[in-house]
């Protein structure tokens, strides 16, 4: 009869049905809340300035400071596996490859998990394995893990502190890009270029994409909408693969959370929600890691939840809680090119998309980025009233005007006059910390013949020395709406102040789900004056006299 281990101080594995438990000082039974978890690094040059749980009681994350050179340190600690328990997780590995189809088809991940646990305890009974009920716990963590989760790095994925995961190829230390600590190596090594290009096929499974030695490098997105780029062994990268990871929230980014990050004002929030309601096509520019898919996600949500929403992308970046939303992104073709397009047999790209959005009838129209021929569609789409919102790669709007009016885009300059807003944002260092700032909005207003010039008016500008976003002059946004209404300047003016009274309320109560902001919202459409005289009384009573600023 085959045993694993030998039979001293065992458990039969029938007989486990409930978390290890151990006694308090009172004699009464609790949970083990630390099951062999590993900190194995040496105590005696670095210590711990952070220390936080990824899976209790299996992970932990710990941020480490080496005494030496004074460099922080990203450190995951799982439980430590002997020689016989990795023995014991290789042949259950084995044993569940069989029934990884039946694991794909279950929805929930809860039963996933439970369907594995009961699978490895059943193949342990059926061959009368014998193990104590700590390995049972360890070897379970690492098949939920390895099965349904990223390996090695599913600890990172899971961190909601973690904005990028990069490894630069074999034998070279797994980045991470920390929301606190900023750019930190982590203790994760692929240690052979098997290792690591095994584990980059695996990306492109999850993603549902193919990389190889014919087609080195991949952009895809992963079952959570995380972005995942990579190269396959030496082919275009000289030490060896590579992969970089973009992990986006689960839930959507909310105008709120612009706020609370002061990436936005409550009265620049304010003013894209009149924007958005009346509207206004909008463009978000900025640099690399600049937080422009985040604004125009946080954007979005002012659009009414019943409306038809198109978004293109080329890879899964925009989340949005809108049901009536089509998804679409451009799709890789073969390597021969077909006579007709030049492009790839079965490829789609951006201005296929752009072409088909046209035709849905949609409501808005979201391009998660503009760089192309798609472009020129765009623009003749908001010319006749599709109301458009996108990302585009650009320092200024001096250089959004550029890009777009010469090739190879060659959209004239006149056609630019579609566009009403351009917001530009940046990531700058603002007392040793690296923050995403909404450095100007702009309105184009109209375009001078004489000059060849676009007329333009900022809204909103950055001021470095506080910290603070500032309102300039008068939006044209008001006079627009004024004209349509029939109101005058000064009651916009109102209900401007309005929605500033409301978006910091939310924001001083750290409201960001979506459906609650929704919920606000909705009771001020019903009567904006007597739900906003509601709201300044509650503030009152909370924050005392300050808010008397909002009496309108």
């Amino acid at each position: 009869m085959p045993r694993l281990l030998p039979k001293i101080n065992i458990i039969p594995v029938y007989l486990i049905n409930t978390p290890l438990k151990k006694r308090d000082s009172k004699g009464s039974m609790i949970i083990e809340q630390n099951i062999s978890n590993s900190e194995n690094y040496d105590h005696s040059r670095f210590y711990s300035q952070e220390r936080y749980p990824i899976r209790e009681p299996y992970s932990y994350v710990n941020i480490l400071t080496d005494k030496l050179t004074n460099e922080n340190i990203y450190w995951v600690s799982e439980p430590l596996l002997t020689i016989r328990d990795s023995n014991l997780l290789d042949t259950l590995k084995t044993g569940l490859e069989s029934v990884t189809h039946i694991i794909e088809n279950i929805e929930e991940v809860k039963d996933k998990e439970e369907f594995i646990k009961e699978t490895v305890r059943d193949f342990i009974r059926t061959r009368e394995l014998w193990i104590d009920s700590v390995t049972l716990r360890k070897v379970e963590y690492y098949l939920i893990r390895d099965f349904l989760g990223y390996s090695v790095i599913d600890p990172l994925m899971k961190d909601p502190n973690i904005e990028d995961i990069s490894c630069d190829g074999v034998n070279i230390p797994v980045y991470v890009y920390h929301r606190k600590y900023e750019n930190l190596k982590t203790n994760i090594v692929f240690e052979t270029p098997e290792k690591l290009n095994s584990f980059i096929v695996y990306l492109a499974q999850k993603g549902n994409k193919q990389i190889s030695v014919s087609e080195p490098i991949l952009d895809a997105s992963t079952p959570e909408g995380n972005r995942i780029n990579a190269t396959f062994g030496d082919e275009v990268t000289a030490k060896g693969g590579t992969f970089t990871i973009r992990l986006f929230r689960e839930t959507p980014f909310t105008p709120i959370d612009l706020v609370i990050r002061r990436t936005a004002s409550s009265e620049l929030v304010a003013y894209m929600w009149m924007m958005v309601e009346h509207g206004r096509n909008a463009m978000v520019l900025g640099g690399t890691g600049a937080g422009k898919t985040s604004t125009l996600n946080a954007l979005s949500l002012f659009i009414p939840p019943n409306a038809k929403i198109v978004s293109i992308e080329d890879t899964r970046e925009i989340n949005l809680p809108h049901l009536n939303w089509i998804a679409s992104t451009t799709r890789s073709g073969t390597t021969e090119k077909g006579l007709s397009t030049g492009k790839g047999i079965g490829e789609i790209d951006m201005f296929d998309l752009v072409r088909a959005a046209l035709r849905q009838r949609p409501n808005y129209i979201i391009v998660g980025e503009v760089r192309g021929q798609e472009a020129y569609n765009l623009f003749q789409a908001m010319a006749t009233g599709h109301i458009t919102y996108g990302t585009m790669h650009a320092e200024s709007i001096k250089s959004m005007v550029s890009r777009l009016t010469n090739k190879p885009i060659n959209i004239p300059k006149i056609m630019l006059t579609s566009l009403n807003n351009v917001s530009v944002q940046m990531q700058v260092r603002y007392r040793n910390q690296l923050v995403r700032r909404i450095k100007f909005m702009h309105e184009i207003t109209g375009y001078d013949i004489d000059s060849d010039e676009i007329e333009t008016n900022t809204v909103f500008e950055w001021n470095v020395k506080n910290d603070k976003i500032e309102m300039k002059g008068s939006p044209d946004l008001f006079r627009y709406i004024g004209d349509i209404k029939n109101m005058t300047e000064e009651k916009v003016e109102e209900e401007f102040r309005r929605r500033v009274l409301l978006i910091d309320y939310l924001t001083r109560e750290g409201i960001t789900d979506y459906l609650e902001i929704w919920k606000y919202i909705n009771e001020y459409y019903r009567n904006p004056i007597d739900y906003s005289n509601l709201i300044r009384e509650k503030m009152k009573e909370k924050w005392g006299e300050d808010f008397e600023q909002f009496n309108i």
